[in-house]
């Protein structure tokens, strides 16, 4: 009999998958309470309110997986959960239409006027030419990232008669034809956007992503929403432009803290803000419990399941085998998706050498897992590897060959764009570690870890010592430098490793150097 903790409020009737489940007794009770033997716990369900901690894993010994009814995980502790072998599933989709509708509200009753009207009504006063608005139809909405919320929005959109234009890196020429939506830069959509909504998960990237220099490239009375993730969307620049009326107003659901306590943005009319309600309806409170509770049961039942965080439960015999080449592949996928920022419609994937005797399919998830990871509005991991990428129109293609190069084993991995190609090896040796051998056509040996820079320019004298001046006059370290090429005279590659992540200024002076081809920034 499995014993499962229901630790926070969550919808009586989407726990019904586990109420009817026969192997199993739920226990509504927070973990706090003194009655609750937590030795025994094989599951908890939380949603918020709950903080499932180190300090609270190591109470719970017997706890299998962690279901949490939501999208976030902020509130739990997965490195300690996967150190354990505790699962971490959550309900990623399951709030996809309230999230998308509320956004949709907002920007309607943002043009509209509605929330300062409904308050002047109120007040008994009755001034119809104070509240004059803007019709959705004809205008261009500009959407950041096309996730499964911003893609909801964009087919809204488009019923009301509004051009969509999209920027997401991954957004593929085929899907965006199927969504009858524009492909574009972000640049652009600052430009050409009457209105612009965020829809991309908080990271390094995207923290700030919309800030001043981007405001200033925008249309004068632009539109703004936000009911993504607080901090997408830098507030205090958001303040300074509606104050000076470059922005004709806001919507803002949710906020970089919370409860935002004073904000600037507050004391203007044409800011209207909720209190972070995209996921706040009875069917997406029904629909994310159910999800969990399914999932919950699924694991019980010894079946996989969907919605993983953290890597699935295998033995520590075959993970020992399979992790030297399931970590390279994870860098692998990340470098390749740092070094392609276009949309990819192709991955194909080469194994060679000893790495053939393992399954090649959980390396295949995890090489995706990297190459999604931080730059779509889910988590992906090697449960929903494969299925995000069939949702992005990106063909992944898995092959065994008996040459490895001259290696004992080499993973090989090509994505294919529109117009271009690139191609990266990676090997594993023995005592020595993981190497990058191979990039975009080039021969080179590094090691993928940390901060690098891939370089890619004209094999002329004094090339590298005018890159490492630029790097020296800017106080920036380089801990290593390899360097590769096909023919002298030619292209070249160099690739960097700093201690710390080089910043833009730096990169802008690098990309003025007349040799210089390409410039990718690589962090792992």
């Amino acid at each position: 009999m499995y014993r499962v903790l229901v630790a926070d409020a969550i919808n009586a009737e989407g726990l019904q998958p586990l109420l009817e489940y026969p192997d199993a007794v739920l226990i509504e009770k927070k973990v706090t309470d003194p009655d609750v033997a937590l030795e025994k716990i094989d599951a908890i369900l939380v949603r918020s309110a709950t903080t499932v901690t180190e300090e609270l894993l190591e109470k719970m010994p017997q706890l299998k997986i962690i279901a949490r009814a939501g999208v976030g995980v902020d509130n739990i502790d997965v490195a300690a959960a996967t150190k354990r072998g505790i699962v971490v599933v959550n309900a990623p989709d399951g709030n996809t239409i309230s999230t998308a509708e509320h956004t949709f509200a907002m920007m309607a009753a943002l043009m509209r006027n509605i929330p300062q009207a409904h308050g002047s009504v109120k007040n008994l006063e009755w001034k119809r030419n104070s509240f004059v608005g803007q019709e959705l139809y004809g205008k261009a909405l500009g959407i950041v990232g096309l996730g499964r919320i911003g893609s909801e929005i964009a087919k809204r959109a488009k019923v009301f008669g509004m051009n969509v234009l999209v920027f997401d890196p991954f957004l593929t020429k085929e899907r965006a034809k199927n969504l009858n939506v524009q492909s574009c830069t972000l640049d652009q959509i600052l430009e050409q956007a009457d209105i612009i909504t965020v829809h991309t998960p908080l990271t390094a990237e995207t923290k700030g992503l919309i800030n001043a220099e981007a405001i200033k490239k925008t249309k004068k009375g632009v539109f703004f929403l936000n009911c993504a993730r607080g901090g997408i969307l830098d507030e205090q620049a958001l303040a300074t432009y509606i104050g000076n009326g470059h922005i004709g107003g806001a919507a803002i659901d949710v906020f970089e803290v919370e409860p935002p306590g004073e904000h600037p943005l507050f004391k203007y009319d044409n800011v209207i803000v909720t209190p972070h309600l995209g996921a706040s309806t009875k069917e997406a409170q029904l629909n994310v419990a159910t999800q969990v509770a399914k999932e919950v049961r699924t694991y019980f039942e010894d079946k996989p399941v969907s919605n993983s965080i953290n890597l699935p439960a295998i033995s520590t015999d075959i993970y020992e085998k399979i992790r030297p080449f399931h970590n390279l592949s994870k860098q692998i996928g990340a470098i390749l998706s740092q070094c392609v920022k276009e949309g990819v419609h192709e991955l194909s994937i080469n194994y060679a050498g000893s790495v053939t005797e393992l399954e090649t399919s959980y390396l295949t998830k995890a090489l995706l897992s990297g190459f999604f990871k931080n730059r779509i509005d889910v988590h992906v991991n090697e449960v929903n590897a494969l299925l995000t990428a069939k949702e992005r129109a990106i063909t992944v293609g898995e092959k065994i060959s008996t040459n490895a190069f001259g290696y004992a084993n080499s993973i090989t991995v090509t994505a294919k764009v529109e117009d271009r190609q690139f191609t990266i090896r990676g090997t594993y040796i023995d005592h020595y570690g993981p190497r990058i051998v191979f990039m975009n056509g080039f021969n080179i040996d590094f090691l993928p870890e940390g901060n690098l820079l891939y370089v890619q320019h004209m094999d002329r004298p004094g090339v590298i010592g005018r890159v490492g001046k630029i790097l020296g006059d800017q106080s920036i370290n380089i801990a290593t430098m390899q360097v590769g090429r096909k023919r002298a005279g030619g292209e070249a590659i160099m690739v960097l490793s700093f201690d710390k992540s080089l910043d833009d200024a730096s990169l802008d002076l690098l990309q003025k150097l007349d040799d210089i081809v390409l410039l990718n920034r690589i962090h792992l």
